[in-house]
């Protein structure tokens, strides 16, 4: 198994907008409404929002590829590209998407270690992400890395509103 990671740029859009939908609709489509779905994944991935995600100077995207073929992405923002107000010491890791069938490789080990360090190489304190409190399995995965919990904020899924769990990791 070859792995590559690549830093995402505009070209890269149609392929984030894939994965992002797809990645997300596997994760969440059987304990959501349909409408509830479908109504996030017009909005959250919709070309001109991603492009403006993409234009940030303070985001960056990076491609995870195996064997030739996109597996997924991690998508990293610091200063005032932070989902919530955490602070110039902090990066937010927003999304870590691995499609389904890359399952179990460790790639989720593996774009988390490249946050952790782009982090590092910044210069910051902290790495936080937001979680979804029923998504047991990437709780149970970044508390193995060592993140815990320090708050929630709300997150809105087409018309309803879910809580995440705020997970911290310190970094020395």
């Amino acid at each position: 198994m070859t792995i590559r990671l690549k830093k995402c740029a505009h070209e890269d859009l149609t392929l984030l907008q894939e994965i992002s939908k797809e990645t997300f609709y596997e994760t969440f489509y059987d304990q959501n409404s349909p409408e509830s779905i479908e109504a996030y994944l017009e909005e959250a991935f919709k070309p001109d929002r991603l492009e403006r995600e993409l234009s940030n100077p303070m985001s960056d995207f990076y491609v995870v590829e195996v064997d030739g073929e996109a597996a997924g992405y991690l998508k990293v923002n610091a200063d005032d590209a932070q989902t919530e107000p955490m602070g110039k010491d902090s990066l937010e890791i927003e999304r870590i998407y691995i499609r389904k069938r890359f399952h179990k490789r460790g790639l989720g080990q593996y774009l988390m270690n490249k946050a952790i360090e782009v982090a590092s190489d910044r210069h910051k304190k902290k790495v936080w992400l937001g979680v979804w409190e029923k998504n047991e399995g990437a709780i149970a995965f970044y508390r193995k890395m060592a993140f815990v919990q320090t708050g929630t904020h709300v997150f809105r899924l087409g018309d309803e509103e879910q809580t995440d769990l705020i997970m911290t990791r310190t970094l020395p």
